[in-house]
């Protein structure tokens, strides 16, 4: 077995937290100050700083952007020197708009899978998707109609529909979907941004979310897709394009738009992990404070080698400048 410290080993984890709160806690600095370009490029540094730190071997497979867009955490870069052993899945701000505004629900997350199991999505920068508990996983079939999803998702769940809580993403492209999930009868918790947040939720029984649907980022679907594999829950996505440069590099690339990828095409394998640090206080966790000489953090930390998810709040002294 691999010694405690290597990406390989299921305690992993709790050396790979450290590169979240290292994002978080250069992101602190940054929140309800109106930059979100700054604000994510200070921890985007703090995060690539903190992964130099580890022992680990690997690629970028979710990042910044490719590498003209940005200058580390790009897409394709590699770390490390021995060899490709891990995928990495980034987001050292998400949420950027939230932290820029003081809002809630930002965060830094980080997923690390065994090499070549998670899944590049290439130009596709839309995902439209779907989230529930791990008692529904196989059970719901994505050509069903919203309604029909809802009425099967509600006796899965042992629920009425009019019980249902569903998380949406706030934006025009959703009228038609909300108007589905209120015309059959369900609650819809609407939130600007937060996807990631809204896709644990839906995977975690007993949080208040029963799914979540709708079109939102692929770079945190796939982040979702992971925690969600290690958490045995059920998520579905589908390349969902929306910009009219990004359907033509989606169609040159010659990605399948009509098919939906199941948790386990989207993270292959079961030995994922993934952690998420909050910078604003949200759905999930705390935001960074500072208390007297200390920050304190809270850490969502989810392992697919045992199937555990734990918070924990870390406190680190204040080092001054």
């Amino acid at each position: 077995m691999a010694p405690e410290n290597e990406p390989t080993h299921r305690d992993f984890i709790y050396s790979l937290r450290t590169v979240t709160e290292a994002a978080a806690r250069a992101a602190f600095d940054w929140i309800g100050r109106g930059d979100k370009e700054k604000g994510d490029g200070a921890a985007v540094d703090a995060m690539r700083a903190a992964l130099g730190t580890l022992p680990l071997s690997g690629v970028i497979v979710i990042g910044e952007g490719e590498k003209d867009q940005a200058p580390e955490l790009y897409k394709g870069e590699e770390l490390g020197g021995g060899g490709d052993r891990v995928d990495i899945a980034v987001d050292p701000v998400e949420g950027t708009s939230y932290m820029a505004k003081g809002l809630t629900n930002a965060m830094a997350t980080i997923a690390v899978a065994p090499r070549g199991t998670m899944f590049d999505p290439g130009p596709a920068f839309y995902m439209e998707k779907f989230a529930a508990a791990p008692v529904a996983k196989g059970l719901i079939d994505m050509s069903w109609s919203v309604s029909r999803k809802l009425e099967v998702l509600a006796e899965i769940l042992d629920k009425r529909v009019e019980d249902l809580t569903v998380y949406v993403l706030e934006k025009p492209r959703h009228r038609e979907l909300l108007a589905a999930i209120h015309g059959a009868g369900a609650r819809v918790a609407l939130y600007p941004a937060g996807d990631v947040a809204g896709a644990l939720m839906a995977a975690i029984p007993g949080s208040g979310i029963d799914a979540l649907m709708g079109t939102g980022g692929t770079p945190e679907g796939v982040l979702s897709a992971c925690a969600i594999r290690a958490l045995g829950g059920e998520f579905c996505g589908r390349l969902d394009p929306q910009l009219t440069t990004e359907k033509a590099s989606v169609a040159e690339a010659g990605l399948d738009i009509e098919r939906w990828y199941g948790v386990e095409e989207l993270a292959a394998s079961q030995d994922v992990m993934f952690c998420a640090t909050g910078i604003t206080t949200g759905l999930l966790f705390d935001g960074v404070a500072r208390c007297g000489g200390h920050y304190r953090f809270q850490t969502l930390m989810i392992s697919g080698f045992t199937g555990e998810r734990q918070v924990l709040t870390n406190y680190l002294p204040v080092v001054e400048n």
